[in-house]
């Protein structure tokens, strides 16, 4: 059977980092992962080999799959697909998009569509350091340590990147308050800017637009409940799941399934139940 190991963590980073996830696994049968679309970057430094990824099935286990020690990855709207050798480990960290400038020294619309960007090519060779030196040490917590330590430093240092404007920074705000079932129109009064300037400067900034930014946080909380429910050892109730999260109906929640995993519920969490029963899965960032 192998073994699984999945270890959790909230880093102390004024909210830039909603979420870590140190893993490791022995003796699996390699798999392609599907790399959901989230509201939220995504920062990987692999603790064994090279990590390949790929836009398409095809793509990640084949000779143009992209290979680095670490990920930074996009906001994006399709799957990126993981290959899940037979051993691997490292950290995965869920970095929120307002926090790309401090920490990444970019905003998160310079990543706009790429689904993996090499980590060097982003945080530079010290990065290349800190993965060595998270890869020689044993304990989760003194790796998250360091890696928080080192987050925090460059949050410190880096100034270069500017800052967020806060009619960007509330908008977002606004839209994590209604769960993504805000409108535009209400999101534009709130922030007292046309519907138009909102979204260009909302596009700037993110790489996407707010009615995107909205679908996808509501798609993560719908994501959330259904992995609830089948890691408490029920069936999703998909119907209510759509009620609760703000879609017009079943068929709704469905159609923004088959976008976002490019597969049915029932097929994606059929290909997820070992991770989701493993704990790689805690219900998406809440």
């Amino acid at each position: 059977m192998g073994s699984r190991e999945f270890v959790r963590t909230v880093p102390r980073l004024g909210g830039m980092v909603v979420s870590a996830v140190g893993y490791r696994t022995a003796g699996q049968r390699p798999a392609l992962h599907r790399g959901l679309p989230s509201p939220y970057l995504t920062l990987i430094f692999s603790l064994d080999g090279p990590i390949a990824t790929g836009a398409t099935p095809g793509q990640a286990t084949g000779p143009d799959a992209a290979r680095t020690d670490i990920v930074v990855g996009g906001l994006h709207q399709s799957p990126a697909y993981v290959v899940q050798p037979e051993h691997e480990a490292g950290i995965q960290l869920a970095v929120h998009p307002l926090a790309a400038r401090p920490l990444l020294g970019l905003p998160a619309a310079e990543l706009a569509g790429q689904l993996v960007v090499g980590g060097t090519d982003v945080l530079g060779d010290r990065a290349a350091d800190l993965r060595e030196r998270l890869c020689e040490l044993d304990r989760w917590e003194d790796r998250f340590a360091l890696l928080s330590g080192y987050l925090r430093r460059r949050a410190a240092e880096d100034r270069a990147a500017g800052a967020v404007r806060p009619e960007v920074a509330e908008a977002w705000a606004w839209l994590a308050r209604h769960r993504g079932a805000g409108t535009l129109g209400g999101l534009s009064r709130h922030v007292a800017l046309s519907e138009r300037r909102l979204t260009a400067l909302f596009r700037a900034e993110t790489g996407l637009s707010p009615k995107q930014a909205a679908r996808l946080m509501r798609f993560q909380h719908a994501k959330a409940a259904v992995v609830r429910a089948v890691a408490a050892g029920g069936p999703p109730d998909l119907a209510r799941v759509a009620a609760d999260t703000g879609y017009y109906d079943h068929s709704h929640l469905v159609r923004d399934f088959r976008q976002y995993t490019e597969a049915s519920p029932t097929r994606w969490l059929a290909e997820e139940c070992r991770n989701i029963q493993a704990g790689a899965h805690d219900g998406g960032e809440e």
